[in-house]
């Protein structure tokens, strides 16, 4: 492979954070997905308590429903392997990435800009943005009755009695930066905006890598069921009809490939073929050992055959040792089992 495809193809990381397999970490972040969801069915309650939501919000909170429906329908293939839900969750973690992302923009806009309408000369007026009203009641310090940065305490006498005092307090001013009316950069060039935009960047790092390992682990476990049900069994790619691509899981010829359910993974498969069936340097090593890692798991013999032989040998339970050769002259009586009746 040239340095140029190597760099332009997508990452396939072959464990996750180098400590743990696949499936493990595929396991964790279906979890924290799952958590992740739950959040929405907290927000459809605070409607119930007459709290007031944006059509954003609400959208965001039914959307959060049924993705926690459709994923714990498919996290429980994790463990099975089976290739056409393994598939659809990874299909489904990118899509929910896309929408997670669309939201995150859209709010995160919204954001700054009530921001930039705080720190404006136009403040005061209603919320711009999807949802800025629900944002604007409930930070609770978009629109202060006093706009100051600190407070100080001075001493000043009291009236009437002169050697009495009482304690007063200044606010003083904030100094920001003002802007004529409310707009995005604005709101981003804002000191507190900064780390907001910082922490939403580590965070869709940690999200793609996340991708990238639910992808990977689809990948795993469709090449393994490619080559279990390969014609010969003997390596990836036998059955294809190219020599650079795996034989197609769910073909109409296999059990996989029937119905609906078939079409959707030929569908599913098509939109990525390349990197679901592609061939790559080091597959069937990777794939070995990943197999190896599954019959440990399941309490198997890693390697049949020889070592199985071997292994009954010397725990005494394999067949009996062969008869001595005969020597020239010699002869080997067999007896009738008719004899001594």
């Amino acid at each position: 492979m040239s340095f140029a495809t190597r760099l332009y193809r997508i990452p396939r990381p072959q464990t996750f954070l180098y400590l743990m397999s696949l499936r493990t970490g595929t396991e964790l972040i279906v979890l924290s997905l799952l958590l992740n969801k739950v959040s929405g069915f907290y927000g459809l309650l605070a409607l119930l308590t007459g709290f007031h939501v944006s059509p954003l919000q609400l959208s965001m909170y039914i959307y959060s429903l049924v993705a926690l429906v459709i994923t714990v329908l498919l996290a429980s293939h994790i463990r099975t392997q089976s290739p056409f839900h393994c598939l659809a969750l990874a299909y489904f973690y990118v899509l929910d990435s896309a929408v997670n992302a669309a939201y995150t923009a859209a709010f995160g806009i919204t954001w700054f800009l009530v921001i930039s309408q705080h720190h404006s000369d136009a403040s005061g007026g209603p919320a711009p943005g999807a949802g800025g009203s629900t944002m604007d009641d409930t930070s609770g310090f978009t629109s202060p009755q006093y706009n100051v940065s600190h407070v100080d305490v001075a001493v000043a006498p009291d009236q009437g009695v002169a050697p009495g005092s009482e304690p007063v307090t200044v606010g003083q001013p904030g100094f920001t930066t003002t802007a004529s009316g409310p707009s995005l950069g604005h709101g981003v060039l804002q000191p507190e905006s900064i780390s907001s935009i910082f922490t939403i960047c580590a965070l869709w790092a940690v999200r793609l890598y996340f991708i990238l390992v639910v992808m990977s682990y689809a990948r795993l476990v469709l090449r393994q069921h490619v080559a279990a049900i390969s014609r010969s069994n003997t390596a990836l790619h036998t059955g294809s009809k190219s020599a650079s691509m795996a034989e197609d899981p769910f073909s109409s010829q296999y059990a996989e490939g029937q119905g609906f359910k078939g079409m959707l993974g030929r569908i599913m498969v098509r939109m990525g073929r390349s990197y679901w069936l592609g061939s790559e340097e080091g597959d069937e090593a990777w794939m070995a050992q990943a197999q190896s890692i599954k019959r440990r798991e399941e309490g198997m013999s890693p390697v049949p055959g020889v070592v199985e032989r071997e292994r009954r040998r010397r725990s005494g339970t394999g067949p009996p040792p062969p008869l001595p050769p005969l020597q020239a002259g010699q002869y080997l009586r067999v007896q009738d089992a008719t004899d001594g009746r």
